[in-house]
């Protein structure tokens, strides 16, 4: 078994509020275009500002296929095909068990379960339709992935709230450097714009109300304005290999899996501690064998919560500092919403695709910057042809998971 092998990104893949494939998404932040707008979700009453993709997929599956599906198994399906296309691969037979879906999502096939309570709680039925079970099935994203392209090693799914892609994607990070694996899809989906997910964020007191001249301009991470989260729907998935697997079939590369750290707050269910996360993020360079002063770019988790910005501010500054040299940072949840479960896998995506058009995404509708998130801004129009060497995305979940992500362009690693 070879250890430390680096891992390269040769596939990338993405559906969501800002881009339906990465061209459409590179476009998008190099103009900070938004992508959140007002949805409604019966039997709510009320509208909410939510990062919205407004096509259906259904028209790319057969009937027979519908009845297994929920929204959220297509966005994970279609985005991890249009990775696996890119990466110049189809079907992983050859690979046998060394092949693997490592897949983040903590809400399942919401649509498909609400509908069913609602079938029996409100109109009297005694069973949901048929197959509903798995379309619920929160592994079913990564299970149907693994059927379609016939991955047979291992197909986990991660649940740790909103870390909870950034965690599969750096557990497949390890499990190719450590020699388990030669090859890994990985990422998340979600697709929870549905009146029990709005509910009980409502009832958390957490959710943005939506901007009163421009719906567009709803979720503003950072800002003394700021009132609270955007949700979005989406997915998105990279093709992760073996440098050396990858070399031997002439794949491209976006750039090397440097990095990865994850630490626990265990402080509370639902209040961030900015010690946990500096402790990944610190946990992330000791990884890579980097210091902060060799990050150019941090794409930061940034949900527009009073509270959730500041905490994490703190933990930014408290490993990078505050000069004016300091890592530049943003939050792209500013345009596209919070992906919950797959949020990580969307920033990462994000950064990815910066770094190779080299640029640094903005964060949208930072007019007046909050004193308490003092960092290296980078307010409402993004840096253009910005080379940037190495990037982090960050991410924190419910519960006190957090998880830093380090991406370089070129190697970092002796193999």
């Amino acid at each position: 078994m070879k250890k430390n092998r680096a891992v390269v990104i040769s596939g990338l893949g993405v559906l969501s509020p800002i881009g339906l494939t990465i061209p459409e998404l590179a476009s998008s932040l190099s103009i900070a275009r938004s992508g959140i707008g007002l949805v409604d979700a019966a039997p709510l009453l009320k509208s909410f500002p939510a990062g919205v993709i407004p096509v259906s997929f259904s028209s790319c599956f057969t009937r027979l296929e519908l009845a297994s599906l929920d929204r959220c198994q297509h966005l994970a399906i279609l985005a991890a095909r249009q990775a696996i296309t890119d990466a110049g691969l189809d079907d992983f037979t050859d690979y046998g068990p060394r092949a693997g879906i490592y897949y983040g999502n903590v809400n399942g096939g919401l649509e498909t379960e609400q509908l069913g309570y609602q079938r029996i709680l409100s109109k009297g039925a005694q069973a949901m339709r048929p197959f509903a079970g798995m379309a619920i099935m929160r592994n079913g994203g990564a299970a149907q992935i693994s059927i379609r392209h016939q991955v047979t090693g291992p197909v986990i799914t991660h649940g740790s709230a909103c870390s909870a892609s950034g965690v599969a994607i750096g557990e497949a990070v390890r499990a190719i450097r450590d020699g388990y694996l030669d090859v890994v899809i990985a990422g998340g989906a979600e697709a929870p714009l549905v009146a029990s997910l709005f509910g009980a964020f409502e009832g958390a007191r957490a959710l943005a109300p939506a901007d009163p001249d421009d719906v567009s301009r709803s979720c503003k991470p950072f800002s003394r304005g700021r009132r609270g989260v955007v949700v979005g729907e989406g997915a998105a998935f990279l093709i992760l290999e073996a440098e050396e697997c990858a070399s031997r079939r002439g794949a491209k590369c976006y750039g090397y899996m440097s990095g990865y750290g994850v630490a626990a707050d265990a402080y509370h269910i639902g209040t961030p501690r900015a010690e946990g996360q500096a402790a990944a993020i610190r946990a992330a360079l000791a990884d890579a064998g980097l210091t902060p002063s060799d990050i150019d770019y941090l794409n930061a988790h940034a949900t527009a919560t009073t509270s959730g910005d500041s905490t994490e501010c703190n933990a930014i500054r408290s490993v990078f500092g505050t000069s004016p040299e300091s890592v530049m940072v943003s939050s792209t949840k500013s345009v596209h919403g919070h992906l919950l479960g797959a949020a990580s896998a969307l920033e990462l995506v994000i950064t990815v695709t910066a770094m190779n058009a080299s640029l640094v995404p903005a964060t949208a509708h930072l007019d007046e910057i909050d004193p308490g998130c003092a960092l290296n801004h980078i307010p409402n129009k993004p840096l253009l042809d910005h080379p940037i060497e190495r990037a982090m995305s960050f991410s924190c979940g419910f519960g006190g998971t957090n998880v830093a992500l380090i991406i370089s362009k070129h190697r970092e690693m002796a193999g």
